[in-house]
């Protein structure tokens, strides 16, 4: 008989890709929330620009991205202290505490800047509740 196990390597790859797409699923869902709710995520950067949407496309784009390089930082901090999951989790929420600035910048309805809020809070809530505990 053989016994079939799954290396440690595997476990963290796929738990971090779950995670990964936990988070971006969190954000397209709160996207689409939006859209049913009929909330128009339109910003104003206040530039002379002309507002723009801020379409499914954009927030999956950004919450891979985000999602991505906090899977990565955890990876490296893993290599390199063995305090990781303490640095990364206040990394985390300073990130999420930065992601605001934009919120108080640009001009939107109070429903957008509220959904838009809550979609950084679900990926951050997400990420921070897997990575924060277990070696990425």
């Amino acid at each position: 008989m053989t016994s079939t196990s799954v290396s440690p390597t595997a476990t963290r790859l796929r738990v971090g890709a779950l995670t990964v797409g936990g988070a971006v699923l969190a954000a397209a869902l709160l996207w689409t929330a939006a859209q049913i709710l009929g909330i128009e995520l339109r910003v104003d950067p206040r530039n002379g620009q002309a507002p723009s949407a801020v379409g499914l496309p954009l927030t999956v784009t950004f919450a891979l991205a985000v999602s991505l390089l906090g899977w990565g930082a955890r990876a490296l901090l893993d290599r390199f202290t063995r305090s990781a999951p303490v640095v990364w989790t206040v990394l985390a929420v300073v990130v999420l505490l930065v992601s605001f600035l934009p919120l108080f910048i640009f001009e939107a309805t109070g429903a957008a800047k509220t959904i838009l809020a809550l979609m950084h809070i679900a990926v951050a809530a997400v990420l921070i509740s897997t990575f924060s505990r277990r070696k990425a």
